[in-house]
């Protein structure tokens, strides 16, 4: 007990005699070329949430917003049969506060990536458990936990940039996927 308190002491004045100093130097204010930040992201990041009634988070959408910039998006910039990371830059991010159920499959809590293989007429949807990647160039079919098929339906106007909100529905929540002319919906059902 003896040596327990001296060494408490011993810490204690430790941290009183060296004081903890947050900055580097005493500098208040920067010039213009010692203070940098990076420039505004083309694709700037966003993000969705899902809350349930009870205000709780049950699932989140991280991910890059690219514009479309009169281009023809689909069958074009993002190619259709090909795995796409669903945004820019990192691949989107999923995180499951609670186990979901997509389609048939339920999903434990935890994060994963969201990937999608966009055709004319439906997308495949995909929750992938290789997650900090960027790009969808480290991507494999292993790692899947999930694959479910969506149609795809007509935007009522264009939607400029990526679009992903979570639109509350029976027992859970879609996630629409939107950009350009048309968008998807994602089903995310309570596990229980």
């Amino acid at each position: 007990m003896k040596k327990l308190i001296i060494s408490g002491l011993s810490a204690m004045f430790f941290f009183v005699a060296s004081p903890i100093n947050a900055q580097d130097d005493d500098k208040v204010n920067y010039s213009k070329e010692e203070l940098k930040f990076s420039k505004v992201d083309a694709s700037p990041m966003d993000l969705a949430l899902y809350r349930d009634k009870d205000d709780a988070a049950v699932a989140r959408v991280i991910y890059s917003r690219p514009q479309k910039r009169n281009r023809e998006i689909f069958g074009k910039l993002v190619p259709y049969g090909e795995v796409w990371r669903t945004g820019a830059n990192e691949a989107t991010e999923v995180t499951l506060y609670k186990d979901m159920k997509v389609a048939d499959a339920t999903v434990k809590a935890g994060n994963y990536t969201l990937y999608t293989i966009p055709g004319e007429k439906e997308w495949t949807v995909i929750l992938n458990s290789k997650t900090n990647t960027w790009g969808s160039y480290e991507y494999t079919d292993k790692e899947d936990q999930v694959r479910i098929n969506v149609p795809v339906r007509k935007a009522p106007n264009t939607i400029e940039s990526l679009s992903m909100a979570f639109q509350e529905a029976k027992n859970g929540a879609d996630l629409l996927i939107g950009w350009d002319n048309s968008y998807v919906k994602v089903p995310f059902k309570n596990a229980n």
